[in-house]
Formats: C-alpha cells, structure tokens, sequence
C-alpha cells in the first residue's frame, strides 16, 4: 500500500482512494512529519505508513530531500528556528515551509498551526542574520558568535477545526484528519438515517452536507444549478432526508 500511495502521489485524488482503502484495510497512516517522513510513503511496521513528504502540495523532490539529508546528519529539528537556521533556505523555500506548516508536519514539535504559520517571518530573519552574523570577522579576527538566538512563537490562537482542515486540504489536496462535516454528522443523523447506499431507485431525497461549489447552467428548460458537495471521506457516510420535496433536492 506504501509503494501504491507513492506511485500516485502526485495525483491527489488517486491519494485519496488509496487512503480511504487503507482505512477500510484497518492499516494507519501517520501524518506528514518533518522529523519522521521521507519522501514517499514508508511503511513503519506491517499495519502502519508514514505519510510522503513529497505528496505536500508546494514542496518538491529537492526540498524533502534536503530535509531528510539535514535531519540525518544532525539529528531530529528540535523547533521552527532549527528547522529554518538548518535546512538550505534556496531549496527549501517559505512557500514550502508554509506547505508543510498547512499540512501539520510540524504538529511533533509544536501543534498550534496558526503561530508557527505567523512566526515563520520572523524565523527565516533571523535565520539570515544569524548567517550575515556568521560570515563577519570580529576585530580580533574571530568569527562572532552564532548562539543563543530563541524564536518565540507570536501569541495567537490556534485554528478551529474548520480552518485547520481547511489549511490541510490546500496542502494535501483533501481533509486528512478529518472532515468538516464531523461536527453536523450526529445531529444530521437524527432525521436523516438512510445512507445513500441504501436509497432506492426514483426516490426523491434531500441530502444532508457540506455544499463544496455551485454552478449554473443554461439548458433548454431554462436554468439549472449543478451542486457539488464536499468530498466526505468515505461516501456511504452521508444521510439524505427522507420524504423531500422535488424542488428542495434539485
């Protein structure tokens, strides 16, 4: 299953399938991580897979590599300054810092998303004046000192629920640790029971979900919108409502 996910990690729906399928196959897929993951999907024991640091949207095979390269010759990133003072900032660029931070692979070191994403700035500077720092010749001729520089995490609130999947899809391509619509699912539930493996031919049903985009369309009867919901993780999971009106569903 690891050597399918990474054959087709460039391609987030074919991801998709393949991570509903392990799911359904009882097998774990750990999330992205910085100080674990590796380019493409590695299988850690026979019933877990880390995720591929090459699937994140925005990254690239020089910049995972060179993150795996810097981890194995100095150890695991112990924070966001490590991280950014360590890894070649030409390569591993801000927009693939920001791809990653989206994607949670920094949750092992730091869970609040929202400050690492803001405080990412302020890290690259002084990362690049730790470096100007570095190159400069003291009078007695002796490289300054480099140490002692501590980033501190600008004070904000983490994501909700919402806005943290929401981060995740831009980087993934879809939900991973779940799904917008978990919060409605059991309220939802309570009037609309059937699940749409179970609806019955030319039945009239309004379908309870997350509506994802909307287009409209002229036919020869006149308009028509075309609704596209929000991809839940595993289809059978969504309830229509039974005994709708025609002109509500459609």
């Amino acid at each position: 299953m690891a050597a399918n996910l990474s054959c087709v990690m460039d391609f987030t729906d074919k991801v998709q399938q393949l991570f509903e399928d392990t799911k359904a196959n009882r097998l774990t897929v750990l999330p992205p991580d910085i100080n674990r993951g590796a380019y493409r999907f590695m299988p850690i024991d026979r019933n877990t897979i880390q995720y591929g640091l090459g699937a994140v949207k925005g990254t690239g095979h020089g910049a995972i590599d060179n993150i795996v390269a810097t981890r194995a010759a100095n150890g695991p990133f112990k924070d966001l300054l490590d991280f950014v003072r360590r890894v070649d900032r030409h390569t591993v660029n801000r927009r693939a810092m920001e791809a990653l931070i989206r994607a949670g692979a920094f949750d092992t070191i730091e869970p609040n998303r929202a400050a690492l994403l803001t405080s990412l700035p302020q890290a690259i500077e002084l990362a690049e004046k730790a470096e100007r720092d570095k190159q400069q010749v003291s009078l007695f001729g002796e490289a300054t000192h480099e140490g002692g520089q501590v980033l501190t995490l600008v004070n904000v609130a983490p994501w909700s629920d919402r806005e943290r999947l929401n981060h995740e899809k831009q980087s993934l391509g879809f939900y991973l640790s779940g799904h917008p619509f978990t919060s409605y699912a059991s309220e939802v539930r309570q009037f609309a029971k059937t699940e749409l493996k179970d609806i019955q031919p030319n039945t009239v049903v309004l379908l309870a979900g997350i509506l994802h985009e909307q287009r409209v369309r002229n036919g020869k009867r006149g308009k028509m919108c075309v609704m596209s919901p929000g991809r839940w993780q595993r289809a059978s999971r969504c309830w229509p409502m039974a005994k709708s009106s025609t002109s509500a569903a459609r």
